[in-house]
């Protein structure tokens, strides 16, 4: 009987791979007329393009291609990749933003090598850009071929660009903008934030001329120095005068333009355009450049007769801006811009390094006169790393029509006191602060809670106290000035001397998401299960909330109480119960498991048991889990119990 079933899966593994292999032979309707089981087996056998194409009529008949995404992104990502991707759509995305980035410049991994055949075609690049809202302009030496092909064959991609795009992700180290190369990369830049629909832009590179020139016109009235002086260099010349045509192309009057018109019937279709110098044959030989990166000659150097340079090139606005590896020279020239910046709605900095105070006290003069300007739409603000976190309460005070920030603190030095906290109301929404001080001022930050009454979201790791302090203060604040929370998540901090205050907080507020994570919860608790008991009495009797997270708080054996959340007339409606991280055994989780099938949950739930040893007891691990996925998704990873130190830790 064994043998037979292994010869049946091994007939049915040959006749997928048929499939794959004369798919277009085949045809949509074979596929289709398959019985629905099979369908759903076959999925994770098919390439990225048949799976593309297939998933729209399949959805017409219910079935999703769900598990054929996934099964694509786990064969070449980590298992992590996919936790958090729920629905069908979720995980074609992020199986198409890692392999159009990996096709498209010509890196590998081991599952890009395996499939390329399959891959690198027109087909899967056009149909990936389909599915992608984002783009990555690279602007090493290696990916300036890639891009000229973009601006040259790929034409019509370029143009689906421009539709679809609607993030622009600069990753370079510091550019020389007169290279030919680099203006290639500011041309397709120019096509998709100014043309396009981009109005998100990322930049992983602390090159000041690139970040004046991304800013010049796009949303604020600053004019860096250094940008004029390179835009208007040997200005006379204006676009090169012998702007000649390679490889024996025609002009631009002899017919350019009825053969790329005929190109751009079939967007799908690769069109063949000559390449054009921007160097003139007297600059080729001299060896000197002619610069060439006001956006406006740009278009007209790269599209002369049929692109989008007809007429005045539009200037895009930027909405979005996120600045990685921001040193003090970027820094200066975004806090010159910002004053102006009147289009800027949410604002990202960050450093592998913390940022100087005199730094942040400039951004907060800038901010300051943005918000005086009473024309400005900057709400979200995300600042990593500032030296003290007093500077957080600066920057509050600085722009009033923050209403999410975002803000790491890592104390270098002392600091000398500023003004006294002020009082007026703050409309922050939303605050989340990751702190790594040896010690943070509680009462600096309980009065910033105070000033935010409409506060509906917060976030707050690594908060260290001195030796005899509690954390009940924080809790005691939320649950008397910030009513309207929903979202609370508590990170890295001791807790276990908090339970009256976390009882509280969950009677006054009307939580949606809980996240007590790496809290030490159980630590100080007398009686564990009878003060873990109160805590799920507490939680049902909460009925907005539906996500519970207690990662790292070395539940144990005393998981099983966290059953009796479904139990009774008044169940939890939870959904989301994250447990990963807890030192959870096999009998343990099979006990659970048990006692989860007596309070059955009323509604599917999905379970985060990652990170728990479930090797101890391989047999009665699989047992529990076979005995939770009935309720629901389970999520679990691999854990290896010969990291002796790592299971010490988790039983602390």
């Amino acid at each position: 009987m064994t043998g037979g079933k292994a010869k049946q899966r091994n007939l049915k593994q040959v006749c997928f791979r048929a499939v794959r292999t004369h798919f277009d032979a085949i045809g949509l309707e074979g596929v289709l007329g398959l019985p629905t089981p099979l369908i759903r087996d076959l999925l994770p056998h098919l390439t990225i393009c048949q799976l593309d194409e297939l998933q729209p009529a399949l959805n017409q008949r219910g079935i999703s291609t769900y598990s054929g995404w996934i099964g694509i992104l786990l064969d070449m990502c980590r298992p992590e990749q996919a936790v958090g991707l729920h629905t069908e759509e979720e995980a074609k995305h992020e199986v198409m933003k890692w392999l159009f980035t990996f096709v498209f410049y010509g890196f590998t991994n081991p599952f890009v090598k395996r499939n390329l055949a399959n891959l690198n075609t027109p087909s899967f690049l056009w149909a990936a850009a389909k599915c992608l809202t984002s783009f990555t302009l690279l602007g090493s030496p290696g990916s300036h071929k890639k891009l000229q092909w973009l601006t040259e064959e790929q034409r019509p991609l370029l143009n689906l660009f421009e539709k679809r795009m609607k993030t622009v992700k600069i990753v370079s180290n510091p550019m020389d903008l007169s290279k030919k190369g680099n203006q290639t990369a500011l041309y397709i830049f120019h096509r998709l934030a100014d043309h396009g629909v981009a109005d998100t832009v990322l930049v992983h590179s602390d090159c000041p001329v690139l970040l004046a020139w991304i800013l010049y016109g796009r949303g604020t009235q600053h004019v860096s120095p250094e940008l004029m002086n390179l835009m208007h260099a040997r200005k006379e010349s204006g676009i090169p005068q012998d702007t000649s045509v390679r490889e024996g192309g025609p002009s631009c009057s002899s017919g350019l333009v009825s053969s790329a018109s005929a190109d751009r019937d079939d967007e799908a279709t690769p069109c063949k355009r000559p390449k054009i110098s921007f160097v003139s044959s007297e600059e080729e030989k001299s060896g000197v450049a002619n610069v060439v990166v006001d956006p406006q000659i740009l278009c007209r150097v790269f599209a002369p007769c049929d692109g989008p340079s007809a007429g005045t090139c539009p200037r895009g606005q930027i909405k979005h801006l996120e600045l990685n590896n921001c040193r003090s020279d970027s820094f200066r020239v975004l806090t010159d811009a910002l004053p102006t910046f009147f289009c800027l709605r949410s604002l990202i900095l960050h450093s592998s390094w913390t940022f100087t105070d005199s730094d942040i006290l400039s951004l907060a003069r800038a901010l300051r006169r943005l918000s005086e300007s009473s024309r400005s739409c900057l709400t979200d603000l995300s600042i990593s790393a500032l030296p003290y976190a007093k500077l957080m309460e600066t920057l509050l005070n600085a722009s009033s029509e923050v209403k999410s920030l975002h803000v790491e603190i890592h104390t270098v030095v002392p600091y000398s006191r500023l003004a006294e906290s002020d009082t007026e109301e703050l409309p922050l929404e939303k605050l989340t602060v990751k702190v790594t001080e040896v010690q943070t001022d509680m009462q600096l930050f309980t009065s910033v809670l105070r000033r935010c009454p409409n506060l509906t979201t917060l976030h707050v790791a690594g908060m260290r106290l001195p030796t005899g302090s509690s954390q009940k203060r924080l809790l005691t604040t939320l649950s008397e000035s910030n009513h309207h929370l929903k979202i609370l998540h508590l990170e890295d901090m001791k807790l276990s001397d908090c339970l009256p205050e976390i009882l509280n907080l969950l009677k006054v507020c009307k939580l949606e998401e809980l996240r007590l994570n790496d809290c030490r919860l159980l630590e100080k608790w007398r009686d564990k299960e009878e003060s873990l008991r109160q805590l799920v009495t507490a939680v049902k009797k909460v009925p907005s909330l539906h996500t519970l997270s207690l990662a790292q708080n070395r539940l144990a054996r005393n998981v099983c109480i966290l059953s009796e959340l479904f139990s009774g007339s008044s169940a939890s409606l939870v959904n989301r119960l994250n447990i990963s991280s807890n030192f959870i055994q096999p009998a343990e989780l099979l006990e659970f498991a048990d006692t989860l099938r007596t309070h059955r949950p009323p509604h599917r739930l999905t379970l985060d048991l990652r990170k728990n040893p479930g090797d101890r007891d391989p047999d009665t691990w699989d047992t529990a889990l076979k005995r939770l996925r009935p309720f629901g998704v389970v999520l679990v990873e691999g854990w290896v119990s010969t990291h002796t130190m790592a299971d010490h830790i988790s039983n602390m």
